[in-house]
């Protein structure tokens, strides 16, 4: 059963830029979508920032810049 969907024109034209090749169906474009967006929720990346972030805490831990449990209580009055 096919159906007619109502898109902006500016979301057709990113779709249509979004193509692989000229003669993909919209079909074949949403489902492709779908597939990505179910990939993502399974299995989500860091973000390039999050990395870094993460990156630069394990340079301080190695350092030693960091506080234990029980300072970070006392600096929080805890």
């Amino acid at each position: 059963m096919e159906t007619t969907i109502r898109l902006n024109q500016t979301t057709k034209t990113e779709l249509d830029n979004f193509k692989q090749y000229k003669s993909e169906s919209y079909d074949e474009l949403v489902r492709k979508l779908i597939y990505l967006a179910k990939l993502t929720e399974k299995k989500p990346k860091l973000s390039q920032k999050t990395i870094l972030e993460i990156k630069d805490a394990r340079e301080r831990i190695k350092k030693g810049e960091f506080y234990t449990e029980a300072e970070a209580k006392k600096i929080l009055g805890l």
